[in-house]
């Protein structure tokens, strides 16, 4: 079975990692990840933007790795806390009549920052 990249990517850096290739420190690895956000934002093809995609995920797993976050139960409690905020906002909604779908941008995001202040984490 194919393991799930996540966890094949932080397996795979480990190993590398314990051949001696890795940062000297998390700073180094910081510094790559802002490197990767500047060359995703610069690509213009679907196939760079993949690509650059997948850098950028592979950098953040090794921040994880380097502080010791476990990137798949990082994932899955920001889907939660996510679901959590979008559910309160839902909720605010037919407590005062509006539909969400019909709201702008910026009443839009009134409301995250209302369902942040409202919810747990």
């Amino acid at each position: 079975g194919q393991m799930p990249a996540l966890s094949y990517s932080k397996e795979v850096q480990r190993r590398v990692a314990e051949s001696g290739f890795d940062w000297p420190d998390i700073d180094g690895v910081i510094d790559k990840l802002a490197e990767e956000v500047g060359e995703f934002k610069q690509s213009t093809t679907g196939e760079q933007k993949t690509e650059e995609f997948g850098d950028l995920l592979f950098t953040l797993v090794n921040v994880a790795r380097r502080m010791e976050i476990d990137s798949e139960s990082a994932l899955r409690e920001a889907n939660q806390k996510f679901y959590r905020r979008f559910s309160y906002m839902e909720e605010l909604c037919r407590q005062r009549g509006l539909t969400f779908a019909a709201l702008s941008f910026v009443q839009q995001n009134a409301l995250w920052e209302e369902a942040k202040k409202g919810t747990r984490g």
